[in-house]
């Protein structure tokens, strides 16, 4: 990569965004031995309430590329079986022993620290070069080509001028609206309330509470829970409006043995609001420009599987593209491929999540009787078997995606 002129950066690929599916392709591409800038707009990782789940297809991503061990160097906590509560009956969901060993869990691990550590891994290259607090604007384009973007930082305007550019800026991507690409909205009937409460050794495991009218997700953090309070959609503001001891009453009753703790929850700026939306783009590129990730398709939060979606665009797309880029023949016919590759998990996926919302989510939400467990769902108890299969479907994904951009010599 070089300088063009002040305020100005020539590269091979420019990636927005610095999430998940922006570090993991920037690496991968650095460590094929192609120029990449990343350009994130905050100026740290540090974001609360972000996807904290590592899944077992991200972990054995890691492991491919050699950086497992190191990875699980960093404090997290591992899931092996998840389980859910309906009404009064515990169910054990699903269960990853059965994967390989080393992938055999979900790793609960803040994503602030998984990206540090992806970006501490891809500036060994010098290929590699990371801008934090560039926030784009805009995109550069000639003769109907994208070239590039502009961003502001601290020390004034920049402007990249890449090859490729590549949207990995979420589901509020800059870069997909500035490049008019039309969105389909799957329509999502839910929203979702994270907060943080004090967690016991005592306290019950990770794992889903669903009783008449309420649904919770709870998460091990060591000594906090994460937890997500599902709620119908558009109805955030009612209950702001009831008052946050009535939320936490709430929460009380719902999950009894936090309910000396809820007080933990001081303000309303302890309550964060995630607004679920389910969309895809119908073409995911344009000549110079693809979208990845939540930019390309947004993800519910159910199964906590989007990240992981991600990740696998990642690695699709530097398998895809590493070659074309480095020998400098990269056309739409390219991108093209990358977006075929991804589509069918991408739908089965959301059509999934679809089902979840609205055969489980939805009655849950609506109904003021107490649940009893569906006896197909009591069989899961019963057939222990059965438990690999959702455990296949979160922990692993459909047509999961295995590295093969190659490992470019480091310098010595």
């Amino acid at each position: 990569m070089t300088m063009a002129s002040s305020g100005t950066l020539a590269t091979t690929c420019c990636v927005v965004g610095g999430g998940p599916a922006g570090m993991v392709l920037g690496l991968l591409l650095a460590r094929a031995g192609i120029d990449v800038v990343v350009l994130e707009k905050h100026a740290d990782f540090l974001r609360d309430f972000r996807g904290d789940t590592i899944h077992p297809s991200t972990l054995e991503v890691m492991d491919e590329l050699g950086l497992l061990d190191d990875l699980l160097k960093l404090p997290h906590n591992k899931v092996s079986r998840l389980g859910v509560q309906v009404g009064d009956t515990s169910i054990n969901f699903a269960d990853f022993t059965w994967l390989p060993p080393r992938h055999a869990f979900i790793a609960l691990m803040p994503q602030w620290d998984f990206l540090d550590f992806l970006a501490d891994e891809a500036r060994k290259y010098p290929n590699f070069k990371l801008i934090m607090q560039a926030n784009v604007t805009d995109l550069v384009e000639e003769r109907g080509r994208v070239v590039g973007v502009r961003a502001t930082t601290p020390e004034g305007p920049l402007e990249v001028r890449a090859k490729l550019t590549v949207g990995c800026d979420g589901r509020k991507s800059t870069v997909r609206a500035k490049a008019g690409l039309e969105v389909e909205d799957i329509g999502a009937p839910i929203d979702v309330f994270w907060m943080r409460v004090s967690r016991r050794p005592d306290d019950p495991p990770s794992g889903g509470r669903l009783n008449a009218g309420s649904f919770f997700a709870m998460l091990d953090r060591g000594d906090y829970f994460q937890l997500a309070y599902v709620i119908p959609k558009d109805t955030a503001e009612k209950l702001r409006e009831q008052g946050l001891p009535a939320f936490r009453e709430i929460i009380a009753k719902a999950l009894p043995f936090l309910a000396d703790r809820v007080d933990e929850l001081k303000t309303w700026d302890d309550v964060k609001l995630l607004t679920v939306s389910i969309d895809r783009l119908r073409t995911w590129y344009r000549p110079g420009l693809l979208c990845i990730g939540d930019a390309a398709h947004a993800m519910s939060p159910i199964g906590g599987v989007g990240i992981n979606l991600a990740i696998q665009d990642a690695v699709a797309a530097a398998n895809i593209l590493w070659k074309p880029l480095k020998d400098g023949t990269l056309s739409t016919f390219d991108l093209a491929k990358v977006q075929h590759r991804r589509t069918f998990p991408t739908r089965v996926t959301q059509r999934l999540q679809v089902l979840a919302q609205n055969r489980i989510v939805q009655p849950v939400l609506s109904s003021n009787q107490p649940l009893q467990a569906p006896r197909a769902v009591s069989l899961f108890n019963r057939l222990p078997f059965l438990q690999r299969i959702p455990a296949r479907i979160v922990g692993v994904g459909v047509r999961p995606e295995h590295v093969k951009s190659p490992a470019a010599p480091r310098p010595t």
